[in-house]
């Protein structure tokens, strides 16, 4: 079983594909399975804790000091700053412009560490913006908010995020905890194992998260192929940026930084937005995958060009 796991941990990026794969193609799957999503991503974050184990999730004081500074810029400076350039401009807040205001203002997605997994970089810098990130959630979007009348209740948004950060502590302990009790020096083919069954995990929640793409390219392709175009250059230019400036001023860890600053889990803005607002976002939220499972992929002649 762990050489098989180790196997698909080898071509980890193939899977990932083969979960947007049949997330298109199966849509009664990928329908019944959403209401799984939750169970779904704690036992992902599981799996990343227990690989990771706490100590090198935690790491050294400047390492948390590190980790504040950034979360600080990825979720508050940069959605401030672009939603007042666009104020400056006199530019509307057409959907376009909220959706990128959202990707901006959210916490890293779950699973960004397990994308620089399958980028052979260290995923502890990941896991603790992804942390650190919600946990400041209820702080750094309150000033986000007062920029965006189109938001109903706020405190719609920090419920849902007290709650993600409630399953991440959750699932992230208990990992640690396992790592800690019953396997504290994982070897290198159960690292691999693990690896291996965490990509099982990513390809089947993707399919899930997929189920609003396949009624959208039946209906209304011309929309979804400009919202799929839009997903790509928010993520992928979002990710570009943040490495093109760690790498020139020397800053540490600038792959999961990247990593995370183009993955964000804007779907938590999604409860305090009227009805109204929602639909057009709904089917960017199916086009986000794209990128973020593709990251991969697509990312690697950036992040490792050898």
């Amino acid at each position: 079983m762990q050489q098989a796991l180790a196997f698909i941990a080898r071509h980890g990026k193939l899977g990932l594909i083969a979960g947007l794969v049949a997330g298109l193609a199966l849509p009664g799957v990928a329908a019944a399975m959403r209401p799984w999503i939750p169970e779904l991503v704690a036992f992902l974050l599981f799996l990343t804790a227990f690989r990771i184990g706490p100590v090198d999730a935690a790491g050294k004081l400047n390492d948390l000091t590190r980790t504040a500074r950034a979360v600080l810029v990825l979720q508050l400076a940069l959605p401030l700053g672009f939603l007042l350039l666009l104020k400056l401009i006199g530019l509307p807040m057409t959907p376009l412009a909220l959706a990128a205001a959202l990707v901006l203002a959210a916490p890293s997605v779950t699973g960004s560490a397990n994308f620089t997994i399958l980028l052979r970089q260290d995923p502890a810098p990941a896991l603790r913006l992804l942390i650190l990130g919600t946990a400041l959630l209820p702080l750094t979007a309150i000033p986000v908010f007062w920029f965006l009348p189109e938001f109903g209740d706020l405190a719609a948004v920090l419920a849902a995020a007290l709650r993600l950060l409630a399953v991440i502590l959750a699932a992230a302990g208990l990992g640690f905890a396992l790592r800690h009790w019953g396997a504290r020096h994982l070897s290198e083919i159960n690292r691999r194992a693990v690896d291996g069954l965490t990509v099982i995990a990513l390809a089947v929640v993707v399919v899930a998260l997929m189920s609003a793409i396949r009624p959208a390219l039946a209906e209304r392709p011309a929309e979804l192929a400009f919202w799929l175009a839009a997903a790509f250059a928010i993520n992928f230019g979002g990710q570009i940026l943040c490495f093109a400036f760690l790498r020139a001023t020397g800053r540490p860890d600038p792959v999961p930084t990247s990593i995370v600053a183009g993955n964000r889990n804007f779907a938590l803005f999604l409860v305090a937005l009227p009805p109204e607002a929602t639909d057009p976002l709904l089917i960017f939220l199916g086009c986000y995958q794209f990128p973020m499972y593709l990251t991969p992929t697509l990312m690697r002649r950036l992040y490792d060009p050898r």
